[in-house]
């Protein structure tokens, strides 16, 4: 049972890190077949499971996105990975604020 919760916060959180990609999607004025374009991505579905929390921004393509979006690289991947690996947020940086 222990692994269900974890799998399910695991789940609600990558859902809340889209939710964030999404909202620097649109503050970059970018469609998700834009940001795909500029991310060398043949299909922007990716894009679309990412801000669904199907899937994960890969840890070698950050530098691309926060490039793409505007924001600063070293922020960017900080802030995913208090959604990705929450204890390893906290071990790194303490409580997320």
């Amino acid at each position: 049972m222990q692994f269900a919760k974890a799998d399910s916060e695991a789940k609600q959180l990558r859902k809340q890190a889209g939710t964030w990609l999404k909202e620097l999607r649109a503050r970059a004025g970018l469609s998700q077949v834009e940001l795909a374009q500029q991310l060398g991505l043949k299909y922007y579905t990716f894009i679309s499971q990412v801000e669904n929390g199907f899937g994960r921004v890969p840890t070698e393509s950050m530098q691309g996105w926060a490039d793409a979006l505007g924001v600063n690289p070293r922020d960017f991947a900080r802030e995913l990975l208090s959604y990705y690996d929450p204890e390893l947020h906290r071990l790194l940086f303490g409580n997320k604020q």
